[in-house]
């Protein structure tokens, strides 16, 4: 049995590594908070106080961490995976992180005799209960290759998309497109409302043409009713965003809609929605439209 650690149970890393112990790997879990290692070790899996005691004896490692700065400490620090992990365990970053940053930590991974894959997800929190998330993979052929069992068992598309740091600049193109689907749908959504049509019906016909989109479909309905529970909160996607515009300006590519976007993301943020789902896009439409931010009544008509 593999013995894999993985640091990061949150929203989205606690689901798949309850995946991976179904998979048959004996799973050793830490996070911040150590109370959310329950639901792991009520599955199956085993907990540790310390990144150094999950990864002492760990073949694989797995990351999923809010952002760059989380990554590099639990890599780099003295209590870290490079510092106790066994020569040759693999890395697999499931975390969104700047790809320069990924690059930097797999060229100081091989120098320690590790191996590090970029792996970052998308599919939100319910593709991660469901095992079926996008995973973009990042890293040479040999290290892909051993890192599949550990794809496999959370994702459902698994796509090799080129080197070192590749990964990570695919979910940046991926989180681009996101937001803008999600403001767009949020703009229709206020535009519908203000003319009194009845939204239920108007995404169900406009999600059978060529407007139809998985955004659509899975935030549609909780922009209609104003639910906005996290799956993917605002806070990582204005993250996300400021990945985008940094490593376009690095390339001396010009991005004007992601610019904007990754503007509103920030609006929401200062106006105190960071920790509501990115659907949440829809409470500015709503602010610079003078509209209510609560739902409106069934019976709601033409203003």
């Amino acid at each position: 049995m593999t013995t894999l650690a993985f640091i990061g149970l949150g929203i989205m890393g606690s689901p798949m590594a309850g995946h991976l112990v179904d998979a048959g790997f004996d799973v050793v879990g830490h996070n911040r908070s150590p109370e959310r290692t329950r639901p792991l070790v009520e599955r199956g899996g085993r907990a540790a106080g310390s990144v150094a005691e999950a990864v002492r004896d760990a073949d694989v490692v797995a990351l999923m961490l809010p952002d760059s700065p989380d990554v590099e400490a639990v890599m780099l620090g003295d209590d870290g995976v490079l510092a106790h992990a066994p020569t040759g365990a693999l890395v697999v970053d499931f975390s969104s992180i700047r790809p320069d940053v990924t690059r930097s930590l797999a060229a100081t991974a091989a120098e320690h005799g590790a191996s590090l894959v970029d792996a970052p997800v998308s599919g939100g929190e319910a593709g991660a209960i469901d095992a079926a998330l996008s995973i973009m993979v990042g890293g040479n052929v040999a290290d892909v290759a051993r890192a599949r069992p550990v794809l496999d068992a959370v994702g459902r598309t698994v796509v090799h998309v080129g080197p070192s740091g590749a990964g990570q600049t695919v979910k940046a193109a991926n989180q681009l497109v996101v937001a803008g689907h999600l403001q767009l749908l949020a703009e229709a959504v206020v535009f519908l409302e203000a003319h009194g049509v009845d939204t239920e019906a108007a995404l169900e016909v406009l999600g059978g043409g060529l407007a139809g989109s998985k955004v659509l479909q899975a935030k549609g309905a909780g922009m209609r009713s104003r639910s906005f529970d996290p799956g993917f909160r605002i806070d990582l996607h204005h993250k996300d965003l400021g990945i985008v515009t940094s490593a376009a300006r690095e390339a001396g590519v010009v991005v004007p809609l992601g610019g904007m976007l990754a503007q509103l993301m920030a609006s929401a943020r200062a106006q105190g929605d960071g920790s509501l789902d990115h659907s949440a896009l829809l409470r500015g439409v709503l602010r610079a439209s003078g509209r209510d931010l609560s739902a409106p009544r069934p019976e709601t008509s033409t203003p």
